[in-house]
């Protein structure tokens, strides 16, 4: 079944995590991505841990299915302007260097929208093209530490703590996604192509603020670690239960007398010390020892089915393998299997696009370095057997 973006072709000079992650959205959703790779090394995700039976690093093999894999040497004139061929073919450029480096190659948006004035230039990085910060490098934790998340993460009287999963580059990656697909509509309906500048910084600060700036203007005060409680609504927690850590997010005055009901505690029921929000919020330490006695003597079984039937919101702490187990999860298919040529038979995680018509496609398997050489030269192209074999020979591809 043909994807939503059937017909859109992607030259992808990214790496890593951000841009890949872009990258294996839009090729999720039907798009050709073209992977440019290092001729001798590739993307250096292929070698990070962990690693296959069959030599592949796993998360590469996530970040990269379905997509076609090419090496060039863009160190080379000949190599620049074998790079610019395929950039005319494109309907999207995706980059995620630091500020400048594509300028440098002489493959900077100026350089190339002359000859693809249609072209969608992507560039994904961690500070912006702009900026007294453009040219830094940046990974993953710096931006989520200068972007405000490590700030607010963790508790009281611990560090600061980075998001476990990286945040910075998946969300980055997701923002440059949403950004690609604006400019499309906008070329569909203008013809015209333009810059997309994407800073990771940018993006954490975004999912931050939303919680945090209000607060800070009318008070005058940055917002403080609080583990995992909320600072506006009480009660909002995780508490031990006998076998496991349930999390309990009460919001509304209903919410709240159905749970005192269930906890056997009448008083609170028609408390108006309790009832409205702000008095909880002030009240949180007492809520929140009270939730967690009643928590604390239950399994975790015990109250999913208390919670359910009485509609509350209600959830255990699932790690990998429970996620992995999770009927409901099963049901979705978000662990699927993907068949990987050199590593055999790989769990992944599924799509999350469920569109009726065109739903997104997680099964395509990783490529290994440059297994499409011989493709997108010839077929996209147009060289000769000759001129490959004297790319190959001059170690540009």
């Amino acid at each position: 079944m043909p994807g939503a973006l059937s017909g859109v072709r992607v030259v992808d000079f990214s790496r890593m995590y951000a841009g890949p992650f872009c990258s294996m959205i839009l090729r999720e959703l039907g798009a050709e991505v073209i992977k440019v790779e290092f001729r001798e090394s590739g993307d250096a995700c292929r070698t990070i841990p962990p690693i296959t039976e069959g030599g592949e690093g796993y998360t590469f093999t996530i970040l990269n299915r379905g997509k076609k894999s090419i090496t060039l040497e863009l160190k080379t004139a000949e190599g620049r302007q074998v790079a610019r061929e395929l950039i005319a073919k494109a309907d999207v450029l995706l980059e995620n260097f630091s500020a400048g480096v594509m300028d440098r190659l002489g493959l900077g948006y100026k350089d190339v929208k002359e000859s693809n004035p249609g072209l969608i230039y992507a560039s994904l990085s961690g500070f912006g093209q702009t900026g007294p910060n453009a040219g830094r490098m940046a990974f993953d934790s710096i931006a989520q530490a200068m972007g405000g998340l490590m700030s607010v993460t963790g508790f009281p009287d611990n560090p600061p703590t980075k998001c476990g999963p990286a945040i910075a580059d998946l969300g980055g990656g997701a923002f440059t996604v949403i950004a690609i697909m604006a400019a499309l509509q906008h070329r569909n309906a203008s013809g015209e192509g333009q810059r997309v500048d994407i800073s990771l910084q940018d993006c954490v600060w975004l999912l931050t603020a939303v919680e945090t700036l209000a607060p800070y203007f009318l008070s005058g005060h940055s917002a403080q670690r609080m583990g995992n409680m909320h600072p506006n609504i009480v009660p909002w927690n995780v508490y031990p239960a006998k076998d496991g850590y349930a999390v309990i997010c009460v919001v509304t005055i209903g919410q709240w007398q159905k749970l005192a009901g269930l906890m056997g505690r009448p008083d609170l029921v028609q408390d108006p010390e309790t009832l409205p929000l702000v008095s909880r919020v002030q009240k949180r330490a007492g809520i929140d020892g009270v939730v967690a006695e009643w928590v604390k003597n239950k399994t975790m079984a015990e109250l999913q089915k208390l919670m359910d039937e009485a509609g509350l919101p209600f959830a255990p702490v699932m790690d990998t393998a429970g996620i992995v187990a999770d009927p409901h999860m099963n049901s979705r298919q978000m662990t699927v299997d993907v068949e990987q040529m050199l590593s055999g038979t790989l769990k992944m995680p599924g799509t999350v696009f469920k569109l009726s018509e065109t739903p997104g496609d997680p099964f395509p398997a990783a490529p290994f370095l440059g297994e499409h050489n011989s493709e997108v030269y010839a077929e996209l192209l147009g060289y000769s057997e000759e001129k490959i074999a004297s790319l190959m020979e001059k170690e540009i591809i």
